[in-house]
């Protein structure tokens, strides 16, 4: 995910599960998968509907390049996770050169 949509904005669940299905052309039954195996943990509201996020949308999309690419569920929870440790890595380091 890139800096420029990382506000709060980009993280609030506004979209309904079917609306979410729709934009990155998914079976919705994918995106229920999809939160049960981790990949991504959709806001709930109190009757426990699923809210999706850009940030969410952003994140199906991903798993949608990584799966026409050929990644099993298990590779796409892999790559997901080292590239959100880098994104932490590499704002760690950018706090550390803003202080010098």
């Amino acid at each position: 995910m890139s800096a420029a949509g990382a506000g709060p904005a980009h993280t609030e669940g506004v979209y309904a599960i079917s609306v979410a299905a729709s934009m990155v052309r998914m079976e919705v039954q994918n995106l229920r998968v999809y939160e049960r195996r981790g990949l991504l943990e959709p806001a709930r509201t109190d009757g426990g509907t699923r809210l999706y996020s850009a940030a969410d949308v952003d994140r199906l999309h991903r798993i949608r390049d990584l799966l026409a690419e050929g990644l099993n569920l298990a590779g796409i929870a892999r790559v997901l996770e080292l590239e959100e440790e880098n994104a932490r890595l590499r704002a760690r380091l950018a706090r550390r050169r803003q202080r010098r």
